[in-house]
């Protein structure tokens, strides 16, 4: 019994062992990737490149509706977890396993906008790690207003719009701080999946999901019921 015990334990050890030198591969590969987006300009002058944009838009002119709905289906603790949320990583983990399929994710608010600002869309260990190490760079330089506001406005909400001011005016013909509930709700719910929920594709597939960005608003705190139902 004791020899079984020990190479059971030796075994674990080698694993362990294996796990950490692949690990480090990774991660050496993800720092150097993050390191080569920097290299022709900073993250500074990027994210300045990206606010000179015409139709790029503060925050402060965004309904509040839609800030709210973006964070509540996308990150709901984005506010009060770093640039990484283990905590929704090890709840994507669960339910990825249960579910026997890969549907969840556990990237944060600015894990995503280091993804779309700074990386291309591929899909690979080392591009994840790297989009890791840029959002806790991210983290240290931004507030948690000016990552919404570069998120908000750098996002893909289908039939060609990016960023919450062209997708407002092209879906509703209004400036986002015009948005109703209604509306907002409904915005919000594509960038998830964008080629699905556009609205001139699939509306109905659209107010679906807007269904449960509102569940989700109510769920986490951003809005009540009786707010809801007042709109």
């Amino acid at each position: 019994m004791k020899k079984i015990i020990k190479a059971f334990l030796l075994l674990l050890v080698f694993t362990i062992l294996i796990g950490i030198v692949v690990f480090s591969f990774f991660a050496l590969q993800g720092y150097e990737k993050y390191k080569e987006a920097f290299t022709k300009s900073s993250m500074e002058e990027q994210v300045e490149e990206i606010r000179a944009k015409s139709d790029y838009i503060k925050i402060d002119n965004v309904s509040t509706d839609f800030k709210y709905a973006i964070i509540a289906i996308e990150d709901h603790r984005f506010e009060s977890h770093g640039a990484v949320d283990f905590i929704s990583i090890a709840r994507a983990i669960y339910k990825n396993i249960a579910r026997r399929n890969l549907s969840e994710g556990g990237s944060t608010i600015t894990q995503q906008l280091a993804k779309n600002a700074f990386f291309t869309q591929e899909s690979t260990l080392a591009r994840k790690l790297a989009e890791i190490f840029a959002a806790v760079e991210l983290e240290k330089i931004y507030s948690k207003d000016e990552i919404i506001e570069l998120y908000i406005n750098t996002i893909y909400y289908g039939d060609g719009y990016y960023g919450v001011n062209a997708a407002s005016h092209g879906y509703f013909n209004k400036a986002p701080s015009e948005l109703t509930f209604d509306e907002a709700t409904l915005l919000a719910g594509i960038p998830n999946a964008p080629s699905v929920y556009s609205l001139s594709n699939n509306p109905d597939l659209a107010r679906q999901r807007q269904k449960y960005v509102i569940q989700s608003m109510i769920e986490y705190g951003f809005v009540t019921e009786d707010y809801v139902n007042a709109q």
